[in-house]
């Protein structure tokens, strides 16, 4: 019984572990995103910044994506940037890679 209670603690630790790192990369994605979204918009420095902060906000209304990409698409429309869900989704996707790599340290 030790050895299957060893196991048990071994899988709910490596869960922990999984969704810590899962938790890091999509708020790193996020505020890869929001620095994007922010330069589309013409914002730098402690606005880009801001904007940021807000996007990673912006993730915890509601489970998934889709307040993310609500935010940024509707943000980015506001200004009169030329963009589209597709877009942005893609994006989304191309800075999961990019974000999983930084905190990884793969990248």
């Amino acid at each position: 019984m030790t050895n299957f209670n060893e196991r048990e603690k071994g899988f709910e630790s490596k869960f922990k572990r999984d969704e810590e790192s899962r938790f890091k990369v999509t708020v790193r994605r996020n505020k890869l995103l929001g620095l994007w979204a922010a330069e589309k918009m013409g914002l730098s420095g402690d606005a880009a910044d801001t904007y940021a902060k807000d996007v990673v906000k912006a993730d915890f209304e509601e489970p998934g994506d889709d307040d993310v990409l609500r935010k940024v698409l509707g943000d980015l429309q506001a200004k009169g940037v030329e963009t589209s869900e597709h877009l942005i989704r893609r994006h989304m996707d191309d800075l999961m890679t990019t974000a999983a790599d930084q905190i990884t340290g793969a990248g």
